[in-house]
C-alpha cells in the first residue's frame, strides 16, 4: 500500500502512474505569501520583521590564533551593507538580467553579494573549479559575466583565466583585500580589481531604483556537470526557488518539525550548489541565524560545538566521518562503557523500529548515554538532512539512534530543487530510502527496458521523472539539451528508482553512465575510460564507482605483449594469467594510471585507487559487451561484483 501517495493520473505508455504526496491536496500551503515575487522579497520581509535578530555569523579569531565565539551581523546590518553593495554594482553599469559571478567558500560576503544580486534582479552565477580544469573560464565566458565577487585566496586562480575571460569580465571584487601586483595584473588585462571595503564606498550617494522583479525572472544560473563536454548552466527562476522554500516549509510542518526564527543553521555545504542555497534561503525567510564554518572539515565538529546549530545538512561523506569518529571513541572506551552503550543502542533501536518516536524510544538512555553525543554536536541539534548521494543504512540507523535528532535522507537535482523526495523522520521503514515526493511536485517512474527495469511490474522500477513549477527554466544557451531531458513537461532525472510499499522511493541505479561518489562529486565514467584507455598497457578498461564509496576502482584487460615485456625486464616469469595475479604487476599498471591522471590534470576523486587485471577480454559470450563492443555496465557489475567488493575492502 502506497500510504504516503495518491495517484493523480493513470499510467502512461511505458510509464507508471503519476503520484502526488497525500498532503498536496491543500495547494494553498504551497503558495508564497502575498507580495512575495522574488528571493529579494523574502530577505526584505525578514529584515522588516527581525531587524535586530542575528543573521550571519563567523568565528572570532582570539589572540593565540584559535577560534573564539561567533560574532554576528543583524538582519538590518546585513541589509545596509547589501544596499551599499547594490549601489556600487549599479554604478559600475550592471543592470537587471545580466550576470554576476561569485567565487569562493561560504562566508557572510557570499550571502551579501547574493542578496545584492537579488536586489538588482541580476542573475547570480556561482563559480567553482570542482567541475574540472577550465570550468571557471568556461562559465565566465559562457554566462558573459562582467563582474565577479571572489574569495581572497581565489583571486590568483581567476586572474589566470584573463587571457580568455577579459573579453567579458571587467570588474573583480575581493571578499577581503587585494595586492598591488594583482591590481597591476588586472589593469594589464583591461580590468579593475577592488578590495571589499573599496568597492563598498564606490557607490557613494549613487541614486538607483530597485527594478521590479517577477517570478519568471532568472534568479541564478548554476552550472552542473554532464556526461561529457562542458558544464551546463541550469537556469533557476524566482518562482522555482520560492516554491522550493514554501514546499520545504510544508514538508517540515507536516512531519511535526517546523523551522522557525529560533533555528540556527551551520553553513558549510557549498553555496554554489542548490542543496545549500535552498536551505539558506529557507532560514533567511524565517529570520534564523546562519553561522559559517572555518573551511576545514577536520574542524567542522568543533565549529558545530561552538555554533550549537539546530539543523545540520550534510552529504554522506561528512556523516561517514562523524560516524567513524563516534564509533572510534566508543571502541576505545572501557569494557563497561562499551557494554552500556551496546545495551542502550539495541533497546532504543528496537523501540524505534516498532514505530516509537526517537525522543520517546529510550529517554533514560538518552540522558545517561546518548547525551554525550548530542553535546559533542552542540547540544541543540534536532534535525539532520542527508543529500547529494545515498547514505548507507548502517550510518543512517546509527545516527537516528545516537544523535537524539531527526535524521532523514532527501533526493533532488539542481534542475528539480534541493529536495524532490524527503523521508519521514520517525518512520523506520524509510531507512535506506529517500522518502515520498514532496508536496510541490508530481513523480512517476518510466520503464528502462534496455536495463530490465519495468515501471508497471509488481515491484515498479524505472527512471525517476518529476513535474511541477519547482523545475528549472532550461539550460542556458542549450535548448537542445533542455529538450533531451524535458519531455511533455516531465524532467527525466537519469536516476533509476524503485517504489517501496509505503510510498517511499529507493534509488537503485543510474540510467546514464555518470554517477556520484559519496562526497557528492559526479564522475563521467566514459570520459575517464577514454583518458585512461590510451595507455599502451591497457587493451580495455571498465571503471566503477558508486555513491557509497569515495574513490574509483577498475577492471582491466592488460595488453599481453606490453605486460610480458615489463615482466621480463623486471625478472618476473609466468603466464599472462599468473602475471595478472602478481601484486607487482598490479602496482605497475596502477602507477601508469596515476601518471596519466596527473598528466591530464584529473581531479583527485577521478584517480583510480585499485585495479583487478583480467587476462580474459570482455566478451559477448559472457554478455559483457554488445555486438558493437559497447560495455554493458549492469552486466559487468553483476559479473565482477565479488571482485569489486574485494578491491574496495583492500584499498581502504
Amino acid at each position: 500500500m502506497m500510504k504516503h501517495l495518491v495517484e493523480s493520473e493513470k499510467a502512461a505508455e511505458n510509464a507508471g502512474p503519476t503520484y502526488r504526496n497525500v498532503l498536496a491536496k491543500d495547494a494553498g500551503l504551497l503558495r508564497p505569501p502575498p507580495g512575495v515575487e522574488s528571493c529579494w522579497d523574502v530577505f526584505r520581509n525578514s529584515v522588516e520583521k527581525y531587524p535586530d535578530s542575528p543573521m550571519l555569523g563567523r568565528r572570532r579569531v582570539v589572540d593565540d590564533g584559535k577560534a573564539g565565539e561567533y560574532v554576528w551581523m543583524t538582519y538590518k546590518e546585513v541589509y545596509d551593507v547589501v544596499m551599499k553593495l547594490a549601489a556600487s554594482i549599479s554604478k559600475s553599469g550592471i543592470s537587471k538580467g545580466e550576470s554576476c559571478g561569485i567565487y569562493g567558500a561560504n562566508c557572510p560576503e557570499w550571502i551579501i553579494s547574493m542578496e545584492a544580486c537579488n536586489a538588482l534582479g541580476v542573475s547570480c552565477v556561482p563559480l567553482y573549479d570542482s567541475l574540472g580544469a577550465g570550468a571557471v573560464e568556461f562559465i565566465v565566458c559562457h554566462a558573459e559575466i562582467q563582474i565577479a565577487f571572489v574569495e581572497e585566496r581565489k583571486i590568483a586562480e581567476l586572474l589566470k583565466t584573463c587571457h580568455a575571460t577579459s573579453k567579458y569580465l571587467k570588474t573583480i571584487i575581493s571578499f577581503g583585500g587585494v595586492t598591488n601586483d594583482q591590481k597591476e595584473e588586472a589593469k594589464n588585462h583591461g580590468m579593475s580589481i577592488f578590495s571589499w571595503e573599496e568597492f563598498l564606498i564606490m557607490g557613494g550617494d549613487h541614486h538607483f531604483d530597485l527594478p521590479e522583479k517577477k517570478k519568471s525572472d532568472i534568479c541564478t544560473i548554476m552550472y552542473t556537470s554532464g556526461t561529457t563536454g562542458d558544464p551546463k548552466g541550469v537556469m533557476i527562476s524566482n518562482e522555482s526557488l520560492l516554491v522550493n522554500i514554501t514546499g520545504a516549509d510544508c514538508v517540515t510542518r507536516s512531519i511535526g518539525e517546523p523551522f522557525d526564527h529560533d533555528d540556527v543553521y551551520i553553513s558549510y555545504l557549498p553555496l554554489a550548489h542548490i542543496f545549500d542555497r535552498i536551505f539558506e534561503e529557507l532560514f533567511i525567510s524565517h529570520g534564523s541565524k546562519i553561522g559559517f564554518w572555518r573551511g576545514d572539515v577536520k574542524l567542522l565538529v568543533d565549529d558545530i560545538a561552538a555554533l550549537k546549530p539546530t539543523v545540520f545538512c550534510a552529504v554522506p561523506r561528512v556523516l561517514d566521518r562523524i560516524y567513524s569518529g563516534l564509533t572510534g571513541k566508543i571502541s576505545s572506551g572501557g569494557i563497561l562503557k562499551k557494554a552500556l552503550f551496546n545495551i542502550a543502542y539495541k533497546l532504543k533501536l528496537d523501540s524505534m523500529r516498532k514505530g516509537i518516536k526517537h525522543e520517546k524510544a529510550a529517554p533514560f538512555f538518552d540522558k545517561l548515554v546518548f547525551s554525550k553525543v548530542k553535546e559533542r554536536l552542540g547540544g541543540k541539534l534536532r534535525f539532520i538532512v542527508s543529500g547529494g548521494a545515498p547514505l548507507s543504512v548502517a550510518v543512517e540507523e546509527f545516527l537516528r539512534v545516537v544523535t537524539c535528532a531527526s535524521v532523514v535522507q532527501g533526493y533532488g537535482l539542481t534542475e528539480t530543487g534541493a529536495a524532490s523526495f524527503v523521508a519521514i523522520p520517525n518512520d523506520f521503514s524509510m531507512v535506506g530510502t529517500v522518502g515520498p515526493p514532496v508536496e510541490h511536485l508530481d513523480a512517476r517512474l518510466e520503464s528502462v527496458p534496455e536495463m530490465g527495469y519495468d515501471a508497471l511490474s509488481s515491484i515498479p522500477r524505472g527512471e525517476v521523472c518529476v513535474k511541477g513549477s519547482v523545475l528549472f527554466s532550461g539550460y542556458y544557451k542549450r535548448e537542445d539539451l533542455t529538450q533531451e531531458v524535458m519531455i511533455d513537461g516531465w524532467f527525466h532525472t537519469g536516476d533509476v528508482g524503485e517504489w517501496q510499499p509505503n510510498g517511499s522511493l529507493k534509488i537503485i541505479d543510474r540510467k546514464k553512465n555518470i554517477f556520484k561518489l559519496s562526497q557528492g562529486e559526479y564522475v563521467a565514467v566514459e570520459n575517464l575510460e577514454n583518458v585512461y584507455g590510451v595507455l599502451q598497457e591497457i587493451d580495455s578498461i571498465w571503471i566503477y564507482g558508486n555513491s557509497f564509496e569515495s574513490f574509483l576502482v577498475a577492471v582491466i584487460n592488460p595488453n599481453q605483449q606490453v605486460l610480458e615485456h615489463w615482466a621480463e625486464q623486471n625478472g618476473i616469469s609466468g603466464s599472462l594469467s599468473e602475471l595478472c595475479e602478481n601484486s607487482r604487476a598490479k602496482e605497475y599498471i596502477l602507477s601508469e594510471l596515476t601518471k596519466i591522471a596527473k598528466e591530464k590534470k584529473l581531479k583527485g576523486y577521478e584517480f583510480i585507487r585499485a585495479v583487478h587485471l583480467d587476462p580474459l577480454p570482455f566478451d559477448m559470450e559472457r554478455d559483457l559487451i554488445t555486438p558493437t563492443y559497447k560495455k554493458k555496465r549492469p552486466q559487468l557489475l553483476k559479473h565482477y561484483q565479488g571482485t569489486i567488493d574485494a578491491l574496495y575492502k583492500m584499498a581502504k
